[in-house]
């Protein structure tokens, strides 16, 4: 997904504003989700959002989504940001985050969503640490206990191990 950053885009210091970010992230992940399912997808919860690099009035906005994991009703989304000046013939990333979306059937029940296939170790990576992330979303959100958080705890425990 493409958007040119626009004066109305734009906070004072003529960078893009993290609202406007969020706003056309949420809809290049909703598409991801929405393709994935097959179903209308809602926004359940955005985390680890990383503004690493201001995007510039003028500059490309490049957006990239994919589903890493689905769960029962809900998948994972990352979303990567990359910002073009097109007169330099520059690019770089800018942002990345993780978003839930549940996929919902015509009366908003969620529904079950296909499972993800994980092919290449890029996307096995990213498969075993999205539901790493699910269960601290879930931790802190109080709907999981620590001792049932098994992805955790084998990582705290191999970390241990390898000392």
């Amino acid at each position: 997904m493409n958007e040119i950053v626009l004066p109305n885009d734009t906070n004072n210091l003529g960078n893009m504003m993290g609202g406007r970010l969020l706003h056309l992230m949420d809809i290049c992940a909703a598409i991801s989700a929405q393709r994935h399912t097959n179903h209308v997808c809602v926004t359940a919860s955005v985390d680890h959002v990383e503004f690493q690099s201001p995007i510039h009035q003028g500059e490309i906005v490049t957006l990239r989504s994919n589903v890493n994991r689905a769960f029962r009703t809900s998948m994972e989304v990352q979303i990567s940001v990359w910002a073009e000046n097109a007169l330099e013939r520059t690019i770089r990333k800018c942002n990345k985050a993780f978003y839930t979306f549940v996929a919902v059937d015509d009366n908003n029940r969620p529904v079950k969503v296909p499972q993800i296939v994980a092919e290449t170790e890029a996307e096995k990576q990213c498969y075993e640490n999205a539901a790493k992330r699910r269960e601290v979303r879930l931790i802190l959100s109080g709907r999981m206990n620590w001792e049932d958080a098994h992805h955790l705890k084998d990582d705290l425990f191999n970390a241990l191990t390898e000392r």
